[in-house]
């Protein structure tokens, strides 16, 4: 297991992604009671029901380019018209348990938020492809892994550099394996004491050997960065 640094990138004012992690599109909710007339619905077949009426199923799923692992026929796969004229009348109406947020009031938007499943919630960002937001971070001003993003890695769970650290009372460094694990945040108060052990650590790294410059610069340098992206944007900051 390996152990991570990161920034709370929507405390940050100029985080490029900011605005998209804030605009929720939909989330889910386990039931739709009460929410009926704003839940998604999808029609489907059964799959015994689709394959009676179907015939040749094999021909089916290949001429609509359905996966054949479904556990059902959703109609808004199915692509040919005869195939879709077959299946309609025998198609029934089912609740996604999705709710769209676009168009509602504030008032019924905190109502929806009140149930909605905290790890289903889908926003602007959920929504970019992988090279869109490789983009985006790239040219994000709180980019401060080379232009990788806002995460960066700090070193493998047997890294020696907390014990380094230790040594030489470094305390936040120092305590980074743990700090991971109770999932501490840091302050930009922090961070400015994280730049103080940052230089104690640059002038100690040499004197413990070459083989921990070569292995630790790295490490020291991403919290170097990290610490003054903190400071400048006012944000937090952790490892994971």
């Amino acid at each position: 297991m390996g152990i991570n640094i990161g920034i709370c990138e929507m405390e940050a004012k100029n985080a490029a992604c900011r605005e998209l992690r804030s605009t929720i599109i939909r989330v889910h909710v386990d039931s739709e009671k009460g929410f009926e007339d704003i839940a998604q619905y999808e029609e489907l077949v059964e799959l015994p029901v689709a394959k009676k009426a179907v015939g040749d199923w094999d021909a089916f799923i290949k001429r609509n380019r359905i996966n054949e692992e479904t556990d059902a026929v959703y109609m808004s796969k199915v692509k040919k018209d005869e195939d879709i004229a077959l299946l309609q009348p025998l198609a029934k109406k089912v609740c996604t348990g999705w709710i769209p947020m676009e168009g509602l009031s504030e008032e019924r938007k905190k109502e929806v938020m009140a149930i909605a499943s905290k790890d289903d919630i889908i926003t602007g960002w959920d929504q970019l492809e992988f090279d869109e937001m490789n983009e985006m971070c790239a040219n994000c001003p709180l980019s401060w892994d080379k232009g990788r993003g806002c995460i960066g890695a700090f070193g493998p769970d047997t890294s020696k550099l907390p014990e380094i650290a230790a040594k030489y009372d470094c305390p936040i460094t120092a305590s980074a394996p743990e700090s991971a694990k109770s999932q501490k945040k840091f302050t930009p108060a922090d961070a400015e004491a994280l730049l103080k052990e940052v230089e104690i650590l640059k002038d100690a790294l040499p004197k413990e050997g070459k083989v921990y410059v070569n292995r630790y610069k790295g490490p020291v340098e991403r919290m170097e960065a990290v610490a003054k992206i903190s400071v400048a944007e006012g944000c937090g900051w952790y490892f994971f």
